[in-house]
């Protein structure tokens, strides 16, 4: 294990509260961090105490006060600057990543990839947060619309990327003039630790307000203060349906403003016209890459009847051929769940789809020996199922595959679009016609859809998000950028009259 992970280890407890530059002392609970790859102990937090949690509200709203006056490509530069510390510690917070959630060396790696990507995406967008002109029907009059940064951005991010979805927020929200207030995952808290240390020296060293980059770690009551606090306009927050419908709720209830990006049930088409090949790598790593615990991880197979038995063959000697062990090691293809509770969530599902009438042609099971000491090792297995069943429409965190069969391209868009969940969809065909539909308007319901590529993988150049149970949210790239700042309409009336709009006559 690197340098930089020991010093995160047991010698002491880590604070988590912190302002940016300095760390809060805190008589909050403590929380262990277990790694899912070998049970030892990493390192222990100390949680937010109520006078951690008001002191990083009120200096994150009071450094709001000058970071927004620094130039738009001046705060860019400090993102730049932090893209390049990131590549300087890629090798060493990777494998924090993998070691803490238990991804696959090559996925933490890939992960702070994604911060360095998105810190170089919002270092260009910072000389370019564009307003419009618009043309007045009053004469000398001229109209345009700009947009102001919000305020405190309060980021509550998972555990399944505990590193790269707060960047995707952090580095646009900062261009835009916000400051951030980060509550990570009580599950992986000391990668965001890391990241806090690694972009202080940056804040430090160019005279960057206290408060810009705030975090505070603690449970699931943190993220419901930071909800309801009129403090914070924007909640951004990623996790579960249900715990997105909570966090909704308190903040509408304050008028503020909500980013949510919430469960997936992904599935992929496999046209009987497509290239099977491609569809066997994009299924397989779309199922049980992160062992299943993406948000856009694939769920179900929508496959043509008429290749279904031959595609199932290729699928079940796929699985045979994965490998299962320590995520740090390259030669594995999977690593751990991420704890008991999600173990025991698999096994359930299991029992559930068993007993709904499905067919498992690969088996479940917990893995255990030595190499799986943790306990947080499963199988990853391939069920044939109904697509009404009732397991099939909720989403589960962990490598459980549903297959079933389609007559026709419409019949299989129809059960594509049938679950509560609309993140990431995909097809798979070399039919023209059939991609064409998939992505038009009668085609997938998601807010992401995919021609043969799987549904796992997002670039952070497009917009990242979904629909329906999904929450609505968009996230990264595209005009994203939007969600953090406040859009403002200006007329200028030139002239020496004053003329109403609509043709309105008011005289004195």
């Amino acid at each position: 294990m690197s340098d930089f992970i020991e010093k995160l280890r047991i010698s002491s407890v880590n604070q988590g509260v912190s302002t940016g530059q300095y760390w809060i002392g805190s008589s909050g609970a403590i929380i262990p961090s277990y790694s899912p790859v070998d049970g030892a102990l990493i390192a222990s937090v100390f949680c937010a105490d109520n006078n951690g949690y008001e002191a990083v509200v009120r200096k994150a709203n009071e450094a709001f006060l000058t970071w927004r006056k620094w130039p738009a490509p001046k705060r860019g530069e400090i993102v730049r600057q932090i893209g390049e510390k990131l590549r300087s510690y890629k090798d060493d917070l990777g494998r924090l990543v993998s070691y803490e959630m238990g991804k696959s060396l090559q996925e933490g790696l890939g992960e702070v990839q994604e911060m360095i990507d998105i810190c170089d995406f919002a270092v260009g967008l910072s000389r370019q947060l564009y307003g419009l002109s618009m043309h007045s029907e009053r004469p000398a009059h001229r109209m345009y619309e700009q947009w102001h940064p919000l305020g405190a951005v309060g980021i509550i991010s998972a555990f399944n990327f505990p590193v790269a979805v707060w960047s995707w927020n952090a580095a646009l929200a900062w261009i835009c003039g916000n400051t951030c207030i980060w509550k990570p995952s009580e599950k992986t808290p000391l990668c965001a630790i890391a990241v806090q240390h690694l972009i202080a020296d940056v804040f430090s060293q160019n005279n960057v307000p206290e408060g810009v980059a705030c975090i505070i770690i603690g449970d699931k009551q943190i993220g419901a203060s930071m909800a309801s606090d009129g403090r914070i306009p924007l909640i951004s927050a990623t996790g579960s349906t249900t715990m997105g419908k909570a966090v909704a709720r308190s903040v509408a209830e304050r008028l503020g403003k909500s980013l949510l990006e919430l469960g997936g049930n992904n599935a992929i088409i496999i046209s009987k016209d497509a290239d099977l090949d491609i569809a066997l790598v994009a299924s397989v790593f779309g199922a049980v890459g992160t062992a299943g615990q993406r948000c856009t991880s694939t769920r179900r197979l929508i496959i043509h009847e008429s290749i279904y038995e031959q595609f199932r063959e290729k699928l079940v000697n796929a699985y045979d051929q994965l490998r299962i062990g320590d995520p740090l090691d390259e030669n594995n293809h999977v690593g751990p769940l991420i704890d008991q509770a999600a173990v025991r969530s698999y096994l359930e599902a299991i029992e559930k789809c068993k007993a709904e009438g499905g067919r498992f042609v690969v088996e479940g099971a917990i893995l255990e020996g030595e190499p799986f000491k943790s306990g947080c090792y499963v199988k990853p297995c391939i069920a044939e199922v109904q697509p009404q069943y009732r397991i099939v429409q909720h989403e589960t965190f962990a490598p459980i595959l549903y297959i079933m069969p389609y007559k026709t391209i419409e019949e299989a868009i129809a059960i594509q679009n049938s679950v509560p969940q609309g993140l990431s969809s995909s097809i798979m065909t070399l039919n023209i016609r059939e991609s064409e539909l998939f992505l038009s308007a009668e085609g997938s319901d998601c807010g992401i859809a995919n021609v043969n590529i799987g549904t796992s993988g997002a670039e952070i150049g497009g917009a990242f998000g979904g629909e329906k149970e999904t929450g609505g949210g968009r996230e990264s790239g595209s005009d994203a950028w939007k969600n953090y700042m406040r859009r403002q309409t200006n007329t200028i009336n030139w002239s020496s009259a004053l003329p109403l709009a609509q043709g309105i006559h008011f005289n004195l």
